[in-house]
């Protein structure tokens, strides 16, 4: 790569992303526009070039979320679109499991990923061994993964889920007793909605962990805010919450309630991205960042399609496994018998 390669600010930028620029304006500050506009400019005119899609998940920047992706959502939304993709590149703005999940659904596309280092607490929480323990200590169990795992862990389980459908997806496995992982604060969110009984690891988000009951309250009695928290935030803190789901199902409460303050309570982003869906909707933080999502920029974006590197690879008989456990994920979510 020539590192000396920048897109150069022009005037009739300005002009030409005026809608974008009035769209998002409340969460990208004027004085950034001069330095984000070069970019997306020289991104969208490659991805073109190469016939590209770019998908976006929600802890995206909004510059990226809302200047160059083609495809923006949750886990479940991307696996979606990455499975019925006819693009012949897919860039993945998201980490690295997300990543391998699009290549294992979309095998004959070339994925990409900005940042091979963009990781997951969650994803770095277990291994493929670890699953083969927890069959021996529990037979005749099944495995349900969360999403947030690596392929080799997938391919170890009997089915994947998400935060929108765990529930969907543990009930659907049709056992009085099943193994969910790695997100232990997820666990006892759904082990709370379904009489399974789930065997659970003590995986954590290092965003969501961080979060406390004490900083929820405050956020509400300060600011007299609803708040809305991720299944991934400690039990006390949901508890705290005037509803809590996922990223998807956070928008869709936000249509539903309207409320006039908000505060979710999960990635900083999330609220960034949803402002100009709900303009009258004040958005309260507390939130937090998350690391690895923030190694995605547009420059790294622009550099790995023109250099088309950092190519995602799953070894097949890694993929056949997962595919299979991604499959009956999306089985549940078409209403389909898994």
């Amino acid at each position: 790569m020539n590192a000396a390669f920048r897109p150069r600010w022009r005037p009739e930028l300005e002009d030409r992303y005026a809608d974008l620029t009035a769209r998002v304006g409340d969460t990208v500050p004027c004085l950034e526009w001069p330095l984000h506009l070069p970019w997306i400019d020289a991104i969208r005119e490659l991805k073109r070039e190469r016939g590209a899609v770019i998908m976006a998940h929600s802890y995206q920047s909004p510059e990226i979320f809302h200047g160059v992706a083609d495809v923006t959502g949750d886990s479940l939304a991307l696996a979606q679109a990455a499975a019925d993709c006819d693009a012949e590149i897919i860039v993945l703005c998201g980490v690295h499991f997300m990543a391998e999940t699009a290549k294992i659904l979309a095998p004959t596309r070339t994925v990409l990923i900005p940042d091979p280092d963009a990781g997951c607490s969650l994803a770095a929480s277990i291994t493929a061994d670890d699953v083969r323990a927890l069959r021996a200590r529990h037979p005749g169990a099944p495995v349900v993964s969360y999403v947030n795992t690596s392929a080799a862990v997938k391919a170890e389980s009997d089915a994947c889920c998400t935060s929108a459908n765990a529930v969907q997806v543990v009930e659907a496995m049709g056992a009085d007793k099943v193994i969910f992982l790695p997100d232990a604060f997820l666990g006892h969110h759904v082990a709370a909605q379904t009489g399974v009984e789930l065997v659970l690891w003590d995986g954590r988000c290092e965003v969501h962990e961080q979060f406390t009951a004490q900083q929820a309250r405050h956020t509400r009695e300060t600011f007299d805010a609803r708040l809305v928290a991720h299944p991934e935030c400690p039990p006390e803190v949901q508890r705290e919450a005037d509803f809590v789901g996922s990223t998807t199902a956070m928008g869709a409460w936000l249509e539903r309630e309207r409320p006039r303050r908000v505060a979710l309570i999960t990635e900083c982003s999330m609220a960034d991205n949803l402002r100009h869906r709900f303009p009258d909707v004040e958005f309260i933080k507390p939130c937090n960042l998350c690391p690895h999502m923030k190694r995605i920029t547009l420059p790294n974006i622009h550099a790995c399609l023109r250099e088309l590197r950092h190519v995602v690879e799953v070894p097949e008989q890694v993929a056949a496994g997962a595919r299979a456990a991604l499959a009956r994920m999306l089985a549940v979510g078409r209403g389909e018998r898994p």
